[in-house]
């Protein structure tokens, strides 16, 4: 294995013997022509994939796609079945709740136990202590027997160990879950330092904001093998469609041939007429190479994101300003409750906006096959901090909460938003309208 490569994956399967009764295993152990009373099931299905040194590494997938499995081969607990697989450095683990921890054993205990695993001395666990402490901060606790722990603590615990053994890999199982939201905010800070120190980060977890905003690449699981892999936002784009609609993201589909050019659009508005301001002169961006999903009851066949009062492209914004954006729909089936909508997202892919037509109950007349629409959402862009932001559009058929996908696009627009007041370097949202009193107690 290359020197430059922490993991090193080379067709690794996974497999466990399911028998439906208990009986059968006893059948089969003792059959005299070795009849077969199991079935196959591959955790880990034939993976290779090699994770460079001191990158992230994000590990999503639907329970039992076998993303807990693997790292449990890589740090130890399971022996895979066949392939095979290496790891250059010292690793530190934080698996699931229980693992590593003895539990008839104190926190104090158990930090000496795990140090000792890792092969340090008592003296230089007596010198990492005070940290390890300090980051778990369970108080008194420490000097309980960990069964009493709540899932909460043990996790805090667990972690501050993992962390203060300063390994070349930390591996984390989705375990940072249950820790309260500030614990969390102060483990992913405390993996950003470590990440910037050029170590490895691998860990598994549900949530794709982590997985976007912290990872360098991700791999999708599914089914015990390597479904997708690639670029963050790309693969969680992809992820969200299938889990939340069961669809496949396509990336640079062409949209389907216009038959209705602009001028015998139809609007929106309940009578169905374009709007008499609607201009003639609209410039359509090219979406072609948009990633999309959606059953298809209805498509989105061309937008353009324009200033309001002098109709030009909206590239570079101060914020405040009034904005339009358009689409052309047309209509593939009939479709009652209708809704459009943009959400607006920043270079991580943190919505910082969104404008569906169903929050604000607009409501759509029923659309029938063939119908084609020109849509327009006007709204005064907000005061948000400096940065770029991509804007992505929606056609959808329900309400807020229920509702079918027909036409998702990702990423139709970008938009940068400079300014010079200060204001705008600081949080997402800027408040204009505050106001500070001081008064001196006497």
């Amino acid at each position: 294995m290359m020197t430059e490569t922490a993991v090193h994956i080379k067709n690794l399967s996974k497999i466990y013997k399911l028998y439906a009764t208990p009986s059968d295993r006893l059948k089969e152990t003792f059959h005299l022509f070795r009849k077969k009373y199991h079935h196959d099931f591959y955790a880990l299905n034939n993976i290779s994939f090699d994770i460079p040194k001191g990158k992230t590494i994000g590990i999503i997938g639907q329970n039992g796609a076998g993303k807990s499995t693997l790292l449990k081969i890589l740090t130890g607990v399971l022996t895979p079945s066949s392939g095979q697989y290496a790891v250059n450095g010292k690793v530190s683990s934080l698996l699931e709740l229980g693992a590593g921890f003895n539990p008839d054993l104190t926190g104090i205990e158990n930090v000496y136990f795990n140090g000792t695993l890792f092969g340090f001395t008592r003296q230089e666990i007596d010198e990492k202590m005070d940290d390890i402490l300090s980051f778990a901060d369970i108080g008194e606790f420490v000097h309980q027997k960990v069964k009493i722990y709540s899932s909460g603590m043990f996790v805090r615990l667990a972690f501050a160990v993992a962390i203060q053994v300063d390994p070349d890999i930390l591996i984390v199982d989705e375990a940072l879950s249950v820790g309260d939201l500030r614990f969390q905010q102060k483990c992913l800070r405390r993996m950003k330092t470590f990440k910037q120190s050029g170590k490895t980060v691998l860990f598994v977890t549900h949530d794709h904001g982590t997985v976007t905003n912290f990872c360098d690449y991700a791999y999708w699981l599914k089914d015990g093998e390597v479904f997708d892999h690639g670029e963050p936002s790309r693969i969680i784009k992809k992820y969200i469609s299938y889990m939340s609609y069961g669809m496949d993201t396509r990336i640079g589909e062409k949209p389907l041939n216009e038959t209705h050019q602009p001028n015998g659009l139809k609007t929106a508005a309940s009578d169905l007429n374009p709007p008499a301001d609607t201009p003639d002169d609209v410039v359509w961006d090219d979406i072609s190479g948009c990633a999309s999903f959606g059953e298809g009851g209805a498509k989105i066949t061309g937008v353009a994101f324009c200033h309001e009062k002098r109709n030009e492209k909206v590239d570079i914004l101060k914020g405040g300003e009034p904005v339009v954006f358009s689409m052309k729909l047309r209509v593939e089936r009939k479709i009652e409750n209708m809704g459009i909508g943009i959400s607006v997202n920043d270079h991580l892919g943190n919505t910082i906006f969104a404008i569906p037509s169903f929050a604000y109950e607009y409501r759509f007349p029923d659309l029938k096959p063939g119908d084609s629409l020109h849509c327009k959402i006007r709204f005064g862009f907000p005061l948000i901090k400096n940065g770029k932001y991509t804007v992505s559009t929606a056609v959808a058929e329900g309400n807020l909460i229920h509702h079918i996908q027909h036409h998702w696009l990702h990423d139709v627009c970008l938009v940068e938003v400079v300014n010079t007041d200060e204001k705008y370097l600081l949080g997402s949202i800027v408040i204009n309208e505050s106001a500070f009193e001081v008064e001196f107690d006497s």
